[in-house]
């Protein structure tokens, strides 16, 4: 059993640093459960390294979901509500997940959060593109195996100095929006007009099967419910994984790691991509396996600093994000060669959901 006093500091955490000036609504729901002892117990019903206050608020959306009519679904804009958060949001919320507490133990305790942000394939593509392809890409944690369609997409990135940069295919069924900006002493990075990936490999302990519709559902709750927007590109990115769907592994993270890269061929150079997955996992051990790959191979990893980087470029103090500033991500690119890390960068700082991304010098 998950403790209250860690599911509590979570959510509280969450309203904070993530769903602050982002999600009205989540912020709003997140801060109020941390207080609300019968709530935050709801999410003690999942093991310790899924208990995050995004799995409780998606498991709510979920039953929401289910019954549309409700009137807590006036305040979610993923089921046409128009409502912002007031005085009756939290009350309506309360009373309804206690109601089901049941059925939200249940999906707490056998569902993780499954994010499918289409979104950072935007923050990738440049990093990718200093891999010269056509390379061979493996997701680690790859759900519904969105991001490796990074080669399939259109791109738009906003910069001050350029205009704006455009890539991807011209006739691409999805196109992303991302702002780029440049840290002190940064250049912009190349933006090609197109990546080349030859092979497609996702690895997770449970692979989202797009075609099943309880699946499916599951994976639209996991979008935050008052950004709808991410909830058309989901659907609009999915629409095209259909079309040409990547070959999928059931297996860990760590332990299944080089089975899932010997499906890559050998004469392609490997990439694999993890994607705000190791707060779920233990990095270090990660790291080792990839140190343990029988073949040269490249991590291109957008993670929270502590979670990732940090455990192949230390004491980069300038990375973590300050006491009160928003949780932010990390764009990094390391090669492996040998048992030995060969170089490993920090490309660029982003919004954790694709929207923003800050190049480093």
């Amino acid at each position: 059993m998950t403790s209250l006093d860690l599911v509590r500091q979570r959510l509280a955490g969450f309203a904070q640093r993530e769903a602050h000036g982002v999600s009205p609504l989540y912020e709003h729901l997140a801060a109020h459960a941390a207080e609300d002892p019968e709530v935050a117990g709801l999410l003690t019903a999942a093991p310790e390294r899924f208990a995050h206050g995004t799995l409780l608020l998606a498991a709510a959306h979920r039953l929401v979901q289910a019954e549309p009519f409700h009137e807590l679904s006036n305040y979610y804009p993923s089921l046409g509500g128009t409502y912002g958060a007031d005085d009756s949001t939290w009350p309506l919320f309360r009373q309804f997940v206690l109601d089901r507490a049941d059925r939200m133990r249940e999906l707490i305790a056998t569902r993780s959060v499954q994010t499918n942000e289409v979104r950072r394939a935007t923050l990738l593509y440049p990093a990718l593109a200093r891999v010269k392809g056509p390379v061979g890409l493996l997701e680690v944690g790859c759900s519904a195996g969105l991001l490796l369609g990074i080669d399939q997409y259109g791109y738009r990135y906003q910069t001050q100095q350029a205009g704006q940069l455009v890539a991807g295919p011209a006739k691409a069924a999805l196109g992303l929006h991302c702002a780029l900006e440049l840290a002190p002493g940064a250049e912009l990075p190349k933006i090609p007009k197109t990546v080349k990936v030859a092979a497609k490999v996702g690895l997770d302990r449970a692979p989202a099967d797009l075609a099943d519709e309880d699946t499916y559902a599951w994976l639209e709750a996991c979008v935050w419910a008052d950004q709808p927007e991410r909830l058309r590109l989901f659907g609009v990115a999915a629409t095209v994984q259909r079309k040409s769907p990547p070959r999928f592994v059931v297996g860990d993270a760590v332990a299944d790691l080089a089975e899932a890269a010997a499906l890559v061929p050998e004469d392609l150079p490997l990439v694999v991509l993890t994607s705000s997955v190791l707060a779920y996992l233990p990095g270090e051990e990660f790291v080792r396996a990839m140190r343990e790959l029988d073949r040269p191979a490249w991590w291109l990893s957008h993670e929270g600093y502590a979670a990732g980087l940090a455990h192949v470029l230390p004491e980069r103090t300038d990375l973590r994000p300050g006491p009160d500033e928003p949780a932010h991500g990390v764009v990094g690119l390391v090669r492996f060669e040998d048992g030995e890390v060969r170089s490993a960068q920090a490309l660029a700082k982003t919004a954790m959901h694709g929207q923003r991304l800050v190049w480093l010098p």
